[in-house]
């Protein structure tokens, strides 16, 4: 895969957090090492698992954006020649393949917003797409979560609409999904406890 060593992912986003300080971080680290720990579990490369999910929201260290950051994430991550790390970037925040179901503002162009469509029309997600979307969804900067909380929290944040409810259902069924590959509750493997919200 094109992905960063660990090593390399560990310095990318350390150098990204100087560069634009925040919760988003430590919710990559968190998403990190969750990928890592049901990857080691249903037979995927933890290390690109950990890279993949620790990076996946990378765009943010070009400073304050919304939907923006998956396209800036891309770009950078391609730039340095990690092709599956910036398919992530872009495809981490849509297990819904719709561009319009994002909470948050569109703060990309017209051109951007299309060629960002295109590209999940045309991507058939495979099971590093659809670990990281999960460990997106059960990620505080503080630790594992229940999914549930975690969309809560960022409906809160960042608004509801009417696309909203089919994008938790795409969320809640990667849950399941990776509950029947790991053969238990995927809560149990992550110790998910009743973290606080930051």
């Amino acid at each position: 895969m094109q992905v960063p060593s660990l090593s390399e992912a560990q310095r990318l986003l350390a150098e990204s957090e100087r560069m634009n300080p925040g919760p988003w971080a430590g919710h990559n680290r968190v998403a990190g090492e969750c990928a890592r720990t049901i990857a080691e579990n249903v037979g995927l490369d933890a290390d690109a698992a950990y890279a993949l999910g620790s990076l996946h929201d990378i765009g943010r260290r070009f400073g304050e954006c919304d939907l923006r950051h998956v396209l800036l994430g891309y770009n950078f991550m391609r730039e340095l020649g990690f092709a599956d790390s910036a398919r992530i970037c872009l495809t981490h925040s849509f297990p819904y393949k719709d561009i319009r179901a994002y909470n948050g503002k569109n703060d990309c162009t017209a051109e951007e917003s299309v060629f960002m469509q295109a590209f999940l029309d045309k991507t058939e997600y495979d099971d590093y797409d659809r670990l990281i979307q999960l460990c997106d969804a059960l990620s505080f900067p503080t630790g594992a979560v229940y999914v549930e909380k975690r969309l809560v929290d960022v409906a809160l944040r960042h608004g509801f609409n009417n696309l909203t409810i089919s994008k938790w259902k795409a969320y809640l069924a990667l849950k399941v999904y990776f509950d029947e590959k790991v053969g238990q509750d995927i809560y149990e493997i992550l110790s998910v406890s009743l973290t606080p919200a930051p």
